[in-house]
């Protein structure tokens, strides 16, 4: 990995939920540690989408309210793909597939392009699967699925598209795995800790605020703001730990199957809670600006 500071695009379900917003704005505010180069919109499909291919429009005009209130409207941003994979032979075509194929040429194996991915995998499989080479210029930061070894497979993020899931892992592209339960777990606030720590008179700080009650309603609610976790990675490396093991095959159900004789990847067990959290409060409150 380069020492300077990193390039990274972010793959994001930003109308999801509300984290991603957070992981957005926290990426793009760490500018000191890391270069934002694109935002790809990914599709979902849940009580806030009537499809996947509506998941992703939400999506990307979710990125563009985000950047505007960032003042960086201006940042590359593409939309991904509307539908999931049929098979795990078949892309889906989009502009977030053709421009991260395209951005990645700049880069290499000693110096390669980070994708951070919070959401269903499918472009990044598309991308993959036009051109599996993208494997020798990227690293990947993916946020989803379970701890191996979870007694509990199903996560949203892993069984939204798991032929993309299966196509992803079972490709030979650098992986760093940040498991949803037990770990990035651990990254949730309350209405109360944010309307703290969240600037009153800021527009973008309103609105995560805004975003974050109403999609909890109550002023003692807990919510995950799982999202951040891979840019903490990359930002504060130091408040996570890790370890190495056999890359696992994906099975139908969600769940890892292990097996010896694949690449390593490297998993997330137990991450800092509070570091994150001041880091990314200071961050996104102008008063703690860093640039």
């Amino acid at each position: 990995m380069k020492k300077h500071k990193q390039d990274v695009v972010l793959d994001t379900d930003t109308f999801n939920e509300i984290d991603d917003q957070f992981a957005l704005a926290y990426l793009q505010r760490a500018s000191d540690r890391l270069n934002l180069k694109a935002i790809y919109a990914a599709p979902f499909h849940n009580d806030r989408s009537s499809s996947a291919g509506d998941g992703m429009q939400k999506s990307y005009e979710e990125i563009e309210r985000l950047l505007e209130r960032l003042e960086v409207p201006e940042t590359p941003h593409f939309m991904g793909s509307d539908r999931f994979l049929s098979r795990k032979d078949i892309p889906v075509a989009s502009g977030a597939v053709d421009d991260l194929i395209e951005r990645s040429k700049g880069y290499s194996q000693e110096d390669p392009l980070v994708i951070i991915a919070i959401g269903a995998l499918t472009n990044i499989a598309s991308a993959l699967l036009v051109d599996p080479t993208i494997a020798t210029r990227t690293h990947l930061y993916w946020l989803g699925g379970h701890l191996p070894g979870w007694p509990v497979t199903y996560e949203f993020n892993l069984c939204g598209d798991i032929k993309a899931t299966q196509v992803v892992f079972d490709s030979k592209i650098p992986m760093h795995l940040m498991p949803c339960e037990p770990v990035s777990s651990h990254l949730s606030s309350t209405v109360c800790e944010l309307e703290r720590y969240l600037s009153h008179d800021d527009r973008l700080c309103t609105f995560l605020y805004a975003r974050f009650c109403d999609y909890l309603p109550g002023s003692f609610g807990v919510k995950e703001i799982w999202d951040v976790a891979p840019v903490a990675w990359l930002t504060l490396p130091e408040t996570i730990q890790s370890y190495s093991i056999a890359r696992p095959r994906v099975s139908e159900d969600g769940s890892y199957i292990m097996d010896p004789r694949r690449g390593q990847i490297e998993v997330a067990f137990r991450l800092d809670r509070d570091a994150i959290f001041s880091d990314m409060f200071e961050r996104l409150n102008p008063k703690g600006k860093r640039n």
